[in-house]
């Protein structure tokens, strides 16, 4: 790699790469302390995790400019293993889920981005926008006018200041007047001190204190494969959003087998696992950051924060913080996608919407992607039956059936229905399959059924037209082809 290259990756612009990863980190401190919470765990292992899988991913991820640390997604399931098992296991359990990210990346199953559409994707990125701005709720509601007042003048100042200047990313320029000002006149409202004690300390390397068993994997296997699935999902369709931001690619395999250093690292030095963040990763773009500093400096910066400036720290009103996740929020949410409903193709708003619905009513990113993945499967199968047609002509004792279209599990029976078995008078049937092409199996079988039908009643079957690679599948898969194959019994 060329001086060049490595500058445009690490930090094309090294001003802009610091001050978007010091807003990322500041960003970071209350979220990690909440998904601490929520996990049920002391907030220096949300606050740990995070430092340690931002730095990491900061060298071994796929993407650059984008955030990774601990998340709400990945807190949620291992709430039932810390309160049943203890923190132990929750850090082998993320060792573990470390382990399989990196045999994921080395499977190269981060190729499997390719299968979600774009609605999926749509539909992703509008849910968590929702669910980002209803987890401020909790922040503003029933807080009173001087949160209320807080929090719109920092929209107005996220909003307003880069027309005077953009210099300085205005999220930052918001928190720091924003806390200057609640010290200097004393102001009662939530603070980020108020949400759980910060560290004093660095994390220390440490293995996990559970007994080296088959009854320890028995516990932890089933929480980390939850993990890895929910970690590699949101990462990878975190990596999608921000490579349509930014116009840039990003490598999914690395970022797969990244995510598995970086949770390693995490379970190692106190921290839980984590996977990329979409909400801070725009943040970090937002404010200019496009490299892969940006990502170092605000794991490194988070863990000074947090161990020499905690005091400060724990003085940002958290009114800051909610305008400036406010403005992610909006930032995020797909507003052309609301105006596109009506002209799009209705199986493409109905994937969008349902994602978000099942996401949003059950707070699980993974639930609503593999519903849009499976809802745009079945959309794409149906409308691929829709140009799968069988014409026929008969010329004296010999009939042709031209196929055209794509047989297959929601074709093969209507492929074998086309068929007339017991048509008077045939000497022969030729199958013309110029215009077809089988895929799976099923598509095998019913051409299978068709000959061997045929035969049973004695009348010979010519096939024309098969294309190389369904010329193989045959080959391998079908078996009217081999001698002595006949009919099952009661197949007619």
């Amino acid at each position: 790699m060329t001086v060049t290259n490595l500058r445009s990756e690490w930090a094309p612009d090294i001003t802009r790469e610091i001050l978007a990863g010091t807003v990322v980190a500041l960003a970071l401190i209350p979220e990690a302390i909440a998904f601490s919470l929520i996990a049920g765990v002391d907030p220096k292992v949300g606050l740990y995790a995070s430092f340690c899988i931002a730095v990491i991913t900061a060298f071994a991820g796929g993407r650059p400019a984008m955030i990774s640390a601990a998340t709400g997604a990945m807190a949620l399931v291992m709430v039932s293993l810390v309160k049943e098992h203890g923190l132990g296991y929750l850090f082998a359990a993320t060792l573990l889920t470390g382990v399989f990210q990196i045999v994921a990346g080395a499977l190269r199953l981060g190729n499997l981005m390719r299968f979600v559409s774009r609605s999926v994707v749509t539909g992703f990125v509008n849910a968590l926008a929702i669910l980002i701005f209803l987890a401020q709720m909790p922040e503003l509601i029933g807080q009173g006018s001087i949160v209320y007042g807080m929090t719109a003048l920092g929209l107005v100042l996220i909003y307003g200041l880069p027309y005077l200047t953009k210099a300085v990313p205005s999220p930052l320029v918001t928190i720091v007047l924003l806390t200057g000002a609640s010290m200097a006149l004393g102001l009662p409202i939530h603070k980020v001190g108020d949400m759980g004690a910060l560290p004093t300390e660095l994390p220390a390397f440490a293995l996990p204190q559970v007994p080296l068993t088959l009854e320890t994997l028995r516990i932890i296997l089933p929480y980390a494969l939850t993990l890895t699935m929910v970690g590699l999902l949101e990462s990878l369709m975190t990596a999608a959003i921000l490579d349509e931001m930014t116009d840039t690619g990003s490598n999914k395999n690395r970022e797969c087998a990244g995510q598995g250093l970086a949770n390693i690292g995490a379970g190692l030095f106190g921290g839980m696992a984590g996977c990329a963040m979409i909400g801070q990763s725009v943040i970090n773009v937002s404010s200019g950051g496009r490299g892969r500093l940006s990502t170092l400096w605000a794991g490194a910066f988070l863990l000074f924060l947090i161990v020499a400036l905690g005091p400060y720290v724990a003085q940002i009103p958290m009114a800051a913080l909610v305008a400036v996740m406010i403005m992610v929020s909006i930032n995020t949410f797909q507003w052309n996608s609301v105006r596109t409903l009506l002209t799009n193709p209705k199986s493409s708003s109905v994937v969008m919407l349902g994602t978000v619905a099942v996401v949003v009513a059950t707070h699980d990113l993974a639930k609503g992607v593999l519903f849009g993945v499976v809802l745009s499967g079945l959309f794409f199968a149906h409308k691929v039956t829709r140009f799968f047609a069988v014409t026929s002509q008969r010329d004296g004792t010999l009939r042709t059936y031209r196929i055209t279209g794509q047989i297959f599990f929601a074709t093969g029976q209507a492929f074998h229905d086309a068929f007339d078995f017991r048509e008077a008078g045939l000497t022969g049937i030729v199958i013309d399959l110029n215009a077809a092409h089988f895929w799976d199996i099923t598509g095998v079988n019913a051409l299978d059924r068709v000959v061997l039908k045929f035969r049973h009643h004695g009348v010979p079957v010519e096939i024309t037209g098969m294309n190389p690679a369904t010329a193989s599948m045959v080959e391998r898969l079908g078996t009217h082809q081999k001698p002595g194959m006949a009919l099952a019994p009661g197949g007619h």
